[in-house]
């Protein structure tokens, strides 16, 4: 497995040191996976599209609401159950 840095915003950071329960290295593998995996879909679907980068760009922001929405009802699942 390779080892790559991330750099984020000191108030972020501070913010995930109290946050214990998350494996941080683990958000960032999914995330960046997905990220990925939506650029290749993407990719593929230009090559074979008459759609314009602008629409491509428009459906990548809407997959990318869809996500957050989703890893931020993950979090607050776990946040719940760390908490029982």
């Amino acid at each position: 497995m390779e080892i790559v840095s991330v750099s984020v915003p000191t108030e972020l950071r501070e913010k995930m040191k109290k946050i214990k329960f998350v494996n941080w290295s683990q958000v960032a593998t999914a995330a960046f996976e997905r990220r990925v995996s939506e650029l290749e879909i993407l990719e593929a679907f230009a090559s074979n599209s008459k759609l314009t980068e602008k629409d491509a760009l428009e459906i990548g922001a809407k997959i990318n609401a869809g996500i957050a929405r989703r890893v931020e009802a993950e979090l607050a699942k776990k946040k719940k159950q760390a908490m029982q």
